[in-house]
């Protein structure tokens, strides 16, 4: 059967700046191409403007977590500046984050991967039908009050920045805000709201606590197994679906995995250096290499990027960020043998490419590297272990295994709060260099700062989806999405859910229409509405 090539455009159902190409032979992907379609010009943008310009404009950067760019922003000005920064405000931004990320994981699950379950491919599950009542989009139970729920959280956010998103509450030396007995109250009050309307009862079906009896992946089957309530809970029927309809068979990706830690401990990083961050963080950094089932930490200095297929003036090198200028060319033809996307290549100077997301969080967070007094689960690392390795079914259980831990971590924040304590302490600006890192819902965030004459000189930010959705390097290997298609079924070429849904595994946020086409013909094969 000869090669057949699929360009589809775009994937996904949020921002249209995502395009594939797929070589199809025998039904299945043998090649894969991921193209950004998106300038976006933010290293531009911020040269040569005051530093704490970066507070203000790199929140807009996203418009589902701006909170985790400020974070980035206000850390690196923080480090460039040797600031000190109260423990209140460690805590208040990482309650904003935390806050932000909550709302995401509903909303992601939902609003952009469950749907996929209610496709015409799996009308022959015997979950299909349940399914459609649960995830269709608008009209599923399931659907409506976790995409409703989502919004609860970020009230968390609004308390703390007066908005989201979009806020920049947070700045060198502290936090802009000095919330009251009553705010934190109001904050408490909606974190219950948010565990007893749908985290426990539609969520999980049990308590928080009986979840986190959860140690290993024989536990959680038999969490399943154990209460109807448990199997008949939108994460029991998801995995037991997602079992059935073989999401656990393909999108494995390039088997190296990346975080950068995150949530500053707020009595180990008041005086934030770039060095010591690492051992400061609740939730350690690390790289997890499966092929040697190994962890060890990150360190930005490890970071490079590659513009070898990237729509920019730089070259073939490796250039670390700090060394790096963005010059984007005029011509952007797409041209798969040479540049076809506006993300550059990310890579670890030592291993490679690297996924970052959820899933490599979870994989860090099992490690035993890092400090003794570190966060450590090690659940889906003993679950990707059992299944012999990354999928998609495996990334959205790394994803909503996230909620309890995180929901836990927003409590502990709002207990630590000393109300008459600083929130913040003015500091003194100077030139330098600084870094902030965090892990965004999709994952691994950092932004680089170089102030020279009280000006930026030189801003640099690398994002989850960089890391992800990069084309090929100089070296020719596949991005962390594009090795993923490789060996996904197609069973339509016309109607290539599949390719979504390893996408969509990688959370990558784009538009709701998908296009089809026989790159050889130019023959639209299909139009047609995923959301």
């Amino acid at each position: 059967m000869p090669v057949q090539t699929l360009d589809i455009s775009p994937v996904g159902r949020v921002e249209g700046d995502l395009d594939v190409r797929v070589e199809i032979e025998d039904g299945y992907v043998t090649n894969a191409w991921t193209h950004a379609e998106l300038f976006r010009g933010f290293e531009i943008i911020l040269r040569g403007k005051d530093p704490q310009a970066g507070l203000i404009v790199t929140p807009r950067a996203c418009g589902i977590c701006g909170g985790s760019h400020l974070t980035c922003a206000s850390w690196a000005l923080d480090t460039a500046w040797g600031t000190e920064v109260p423990r209140n405000a460690i805590l208040a931004r990482n309650l904003g984050q935390l806050a932000e990320t909550i709302q995401s994981i509903p909303r992601y699950f939902y609003g952009l991967f469950a749907i996929d379950l209610t496709h015409k491919k799996y009308q022959h599950s015997p979950f299909y039908d349940e399914a459609v009542k649960r995830f269709a989009a608008f009209t599923g139970k399931s659907y409506e009050l976790g995409v409703t729920i989502s919004a609860k959280p970020v009230e968390i956010y609004a308390l703390l920045g007066g908005q989201w998103p979009h806020s920049s509450y947070m700045v060198p030396g502290g936090v802009m805000c000095a919330p009251t007995l009553t705010d934190i109250t109001r904050a408490w009050s909606i974190l219950e709201y948010f565990k007893t309307n749908w985290l426990e009862p539609v969520w999980l079906g049990c308590s928080l606590e009986r979840y986190e009896e959860i140690k290993t992946y024989d536990d959680f089957m038999a969490w399943i197994d154990e209460n109807p309530n448990h199997a008949n809970s939108d994460l029991g029927f998801y995995w037991r679906m997602g079992l059935d309809i073989g999401l656990d068979k393909y999108g494995a990706g390039v088997g190296k995995y990346v975080t950068w830690g995150y949530l500053p401990h707020e009595d180990r990083y008041q005086k934030p250096t770039i060095e010591s961050r690492n051992s400061a963080v609740i939730m350690k950094s690390g790289v997890y290499d499966s092929f040697t089932d190994t962890h060890r930490l990150m360190d930005h200095t490890f970071a490079r990027e590659n513009t070898a297929h990237a729509w920019y003036e730089e070259g073939n090198a490796d250039v670390h960020p700090f060394d790096r200028t963005t010059k984007p060319i005029q011509k952007n033809t797409k041209d798969f043998e040479n540049a076809y996307s506006w993300s550059t290549a990310v890579r670890h100077q030592d291993l490679g490419r690297l996924e970052a997301g959820a899933l490599a969080r979870q994989l860090v967070a099992g490690g035993k590297h890092g400090e003794s007094w570190q966060h450590y689960d090690g659940f889906i690392l003993d679950a990707f272990k059992q299944m012999g390795g990354a999928n998609i079914h495996l990334r959205q259980l790394a994803r909503v295994h996230e909620l309890v831990k995180l929901y836990r971590e927003a409590e502990r924040c709002l207990r630590e709060f000393k109300l008459n304590d600083p929130w913040y302490i003015k500091p003194t600006e100077k030139d330098g260099r600084g870094w902030g890192a965090t892990e965004a819902a999709r994952g691994s965030l950092c932004h680089w700062v170089e102030i020279e004459g009280g000006k930026i000189k030189n801003y640099q930010m690398i994002a989850p989806t960089t890391w992800n959705v990069g084309p090929r390097d100089g070296e020719g290997a596949k991005g962390p999405i594009e090795e993923a298609l490789i060996g996904t079924p197609i069973q339509d070429a016309t109607d290539p859910v599949e390719v979504g849904h390893v996408a969509r595994s990688f959370d990558s946020c784009l538009v709701c229409t998908v296009h089809a086409h026989d790159a050889k013909t130019g023959e639209e094969l299909a139009r047609f509405r995923t959301a």
